[in-house]
């Protein structure tokens, strides 16, 4: 859990590996992390959704949060509605990152000067989450806004995350701030092709986060069984 600073830069302000659901078909295994928009196939893998057919599937929203949340603590203004499906709740924000948890070479105090060695949701043997491994989503804690315990969420939810034409799946991994939205593990960020660092990383804006309803796997930490469940609810969030 942390709580945004104004000090981070505009970078960090703004914006499993468990596998590939790029839109290229090639982008695949140990380089889904690198691959490049521009290397598209003539055709995608007919078992990966693309990032398009996600995109198409929360063009509009139909919102669920009684408010909005700004993504920012320096924001002006609060934006960013929770969207609702039958199977899912989606937002459209920025990508802050979270390197709390289980310190790491990549997260500690002097590569995050926000750095918490917690996370709202524990591994299976009862330890913070390791956020430069795996990769996770921070929801915002439970106000009067939105509660995402009362839309069938929780530690563990199967997520995904595009970014431009990448798809990556995890999980939710920790609770953030209750009037702010769009933040990330620095897994995560990396695997999408954004800058992971704590204090300068992260997207402005442009990506979109899609939680699965009632979608729980066990352990938390399992990067495979995260990937493998994300695939099959986002064919079925897309219709096949």
């Amino acid at each position: 859990m942390r709580t945004r600073m104004l000090t981070l830069t505009s970078a960090a302000c703004g914006a499993a590996l468990l596998g590939a659901a790029a839109l290229p078909a090639s982008a695949s295994g140990s380089s889904s992390g690198s691959a490049s928009g521009s290397a598209r196939e003539p055709e995608a893998d007919a078992g990966v959704v693309t990032a398009a057919e996600l995109f198409a599937e929360v063009r509009a929203c139909s919102r669920i949060s009684k408010g909005r949340y700004r993504t920012d603590s320096g924001s002006a203004k609060a934006t960013v509605p929770v969207c609702g499906t039958r199977d899912a709740v989606f937002w459209k924000a920025d990508m802050d990152i979270d390197c709390d948890g289980r310190k790491t070479r990549a997260c500690n105090r002097k590569t995050d000067p926000y750095f918490l060695p917690e996370t709202a949701f524990q591994s299976s043997r009862g330890e913070p989450l390791d956020s430069a491994a795996l990769p996770h989503v921070v929801v915002p804690g439970p106000s009067k806004v939105w509660d995402y315990r009362k839309s069938g969420l929780t530690g563990g939810s199967v997520v995904a995350v595009v970014y431009r034409d990448r798809v990556r799946y995890g999980v939710i991994g920790d609770t953030g701030p209750t009037g702010i939205i769009g933040e990330a593990s620095y897994a995560m960020a990396k695997a999408l092709g954004i800058d992971p660092d704590p204090s300068t990383g992260g997207a402005e804006s442009g990506v979109t986060y899609i939680a699965f309803k009632n979608s729980r796997i066990s352990p938390i930490e399992s990067r495979a069984r995260a990937q493998s469940r994300g695939a099959a609810l986002a064919r079925e969030f897309v219709g096949r």
